[in-house]
């Protein structure tokens, strides 16, 4: 399975539960370094890089979809395209991801197809699941076999669906809320957003997208 290659990354924002996240998905010439997990945790959370990263992610991602909308004018309905075709191992947890966060957001939806704004990978890294730009406006999620073993896998994708869709990390927060990633633990199962992340998802949907699309104009 092809990877989009490190050269293209121009950003990563993850789960950050095993190890740094802080590259492209791993491939057999390059493997990804390993790093204890207490110092990857202790050097990501709540870093202003790393909230960079979950900003520019989102971004292109925007973009991606702004443009599509700009070209057929008059369409209302925000809608983000994603393909889970390099992922088939996560195809139900994914699909459940999608339906989550549907049915917890009304200014934007998630729908698998072709021409998608962002791709899910699937593979083996030592730095966990993550969500990433590819340098060229489009977006990625790699999803990693150990570290969805360890964890809720449901939850994992949800909250990594999250930065698609504009929110940061809160690895402080409480179970209850999806961006606390591996925070709350391996205990935690819950791959709801609570209402905060709710309404944060329509606010930038609503408003956001008014400023992307001006952009892509």
């Amino acid at each position: 399975m092809r990877h989009p290659r490190t050269v293209l990354m121009s950003a990563v924002a993850g789960l950050g539960l095993a190890a740094a996240l802080c590259a492209s998905p791993a491939v057999a010439a390059a493997p990804a370094p390993s790093v204890p997990a207490e110092a990857g945790y202790a050097a990501y959370a709540g870093s202003s890089e790393n909230a960079a990263a979950n900003q520019a992610f989102f971004d292109a991602v925007m973009k991606s979809v702004a443009e599509k909308r700009a070209a057929v004018p008059g369409t209302q309905a925000v809608t983000v395209v994603y393909s889970a075709a390099n992922a088939p191992s996560f195809r139900s947890q994914i699909s459940s991801s999608a339906s989550i966060w549907n049915s917890s957001v009304s200014n934007v939806k998630l729908q698998e197809g072709s021409n998608a704004d962002f791709v899910y990978y699937e593979g083996n890294d030592a730095r966990g699941s993550y969500a990433s730009t590819d340098g060229h406006g489009r977006g990625y999620i790699f999803l990693d076999y150990a570290q969805n073993r360890q964890y809720n896998s449901t939850r994992v994708t949800a909250h990594e669906t999250g930065h698609v869709l504009g929110l940061p990390d809160h690895y402080s927060g409480p179970c209850s809320e999806l961006m606390s990633g591996g925070g709350p633990g391996t205990s935690c199962t819950n791959p709801y957003p609570d209402a905060n992340e709710r309404s944060r998802v329509n606010s930038l949907w609503r408003n956001g997208l008014a400023a992307a699309l001006a952009d892509a104009s």
